[in-house]
């Protein structure tokens, strides 16, 4: 069996490394740099060497002419949302037509790219058939199986998880679940490609709702006085509690995947409410944290021209180094609007990439001691940072005026030796 892996991405790589094991594997990437890293053995999304990429079956190009002859696709490309919140399917249309010109009779192509339900139907399989010359169904088939890796987990791999397959008949079911069930322990096998697009997006919306309540919790019980950690913990004893932290919700699934589907519903005329509330809520909390920044700092008698502000963490998540949809360089903008100092420390990310990609500096965590502050804000939690507490008491001691704000609730504000007022959290 010969697959072939479009993207070699969070996604793609995972899958190639897996499917190498058993079977010969092309992955493609158009990223000339990230195909020649690899073929090094470097993975900068983990940035460090992998053993496992050495296979004498597993081979990374960016030809497309190393993709003929072959019977099994895989389609990883990224599906981002563009700037006004709508899909963004230009990656996913450029693979589709890239692999409708180098499939055959007999194939099978895999999308596992998050998108709304009918779009493999609508958008996709027309442009196989229109590149390939071929008819869905008669000459090829397509199934969906969506993604589900989570960064920096070490639990939930592709291994143990339960993965979805979804096909529109029984034959196809078959054969995609048999691909599947090489490389995975469970199987569930959804009826239709329109089930498992539906699954995909509902468990990332679900998560940003329930995200969503809790931070607007938040700021309810920050206006009461009531420390919000310690109100979840006591909620938590119940059986059916579900425990979500406040946060900022950045990434590339839960802040993007409710826009597809209420894209979907807006095209028929459904409005789901409930999730562009939940969405609103989670959007807007950079701002609120800058805000209450700003306020704490006008209830110390300090000005904001010319602050300082220490941001620890730069990633959309802890201990990993994606910073795609970052809600950080939303708090970033927000205080540039204030010309206050800002500097941000995060020794995961590639600073390179980052001052590429946003025009921001990042500074290793060792260097926040050269810098004098006025706030600390605990915006990421790495586990650099939450063995820190001597750290922070530190920065309290004969220093007046100084605030320290721990988004992700990490703390208590008993952890702190004094002037507990200072101390913030969502």
């Amino acid at each position: 069996m010969n697959i072939v892996i479009i993207g070699a991405g969070y996604v793609g790589l995972p899958l190639a490394i897996a499917f190498a094991k058993k079977y010969h594997v092309k992955c493609y990437d158009i990223n000339i740099n990230r195909v020649n890293e690899l073929k090094k053995g470097y993975d900068r999304n983990q940035q460090h060497t992998r053993k496992e990429i050495f296979k004498d079956n597993l081979l990374f190009t960016n030809d497309p002419n190393d993709l003929k002859n072959n019977n099994y696709f895989i389609i990883t490309v990224p599906t981002p949302i563009k700037i006004n919140h709508q899909p963004d399917l230009r990656m996913l249309k450029t693979a589709s037509k890239l692999v409708g010109r180098v499939i055959s009779k007999g194939s099978l192509v895999v999308y596992e790219s998050t998108t709304y339900p009918g779009c493999t139907e609508e958008v996709c399989i027309p442009l196989l058939e229109k590149n390939s010359k071929l008819k869905f169904e008669k000459n090829f088939s397509v199934a969906y199986s969506p993604e589900r890796i989570n960064p920096g987990d070490k639990i939930n791999i592709l291994k143990t998880i339960t993965k979805i397959v979804g096909a529109n008949d029984v034959a196809t079911q078959l054969k995609v679940k048999k691909l599947y069930s090489s490389i995975c322990k469970s199987i569930f096998v959804a009826n239709s490609i329109k089930i498992a697009e539906s699954a995909k997006v509902i468990e990332n919306i679900q998560r940003d709702i329930n995200i969503g309540l809790v931070n607007q919790l938040s700021k309810f019980l920050n206006k009461l006085n009531i420390p919000t950690n310690e109100v979840l913990k006591a909620a938590a004893t119940k059986w059916n509690f579900h425990y979500y932290k406040p946060g900022m919700v950045g990434g590339h699934c839960i802040s993007v995947d409710p826009y597809y589907l209420t894209y979907k519903a807006k095209k028929i005329g459904f409005s789901p409410k409930l999730i562009l509330a939940g969405r609103k809520i989670n959007e807007n909390m950079g701002k609120y944290i800058s805000k209450k920044v700003l306020e704490l700092l006008k209830f110390n008698n300090l000005r904001y021209f010319k602050k300082n502000i220490a941001i620890l963490g730069f990633s959309f998540k802890e201990n990993i180094p994606d910073y795609r949809n970052t809600k950080v360089l939303q708090l970033v903008k927000e205080f540039q609007k204030f010309n206050i100092n800002i500097k941000i420390f995060d020794s995961i990310v590639n600073k390179q990439d980052v001052f590429r990609d946003h025009d921001v500096k990042i500074y290793n965590f060792k260097e926040l001691k050269n810098f004098k502050y006025d706030v600390i804000i605990l915006a990421v939690s790495h586990k650099e940072f939450l063995k820190k507490i001597n750290f922070y008491n530190n920065f309290y001691k004969n220093k007046k005026n100084k605030i320290f704000i721990d988004i992700k609730n990490n703390y208590l504000a008993s952890d702190f030796e004094k002037n507990q007022y200072k101390f913030f959290q969502l």
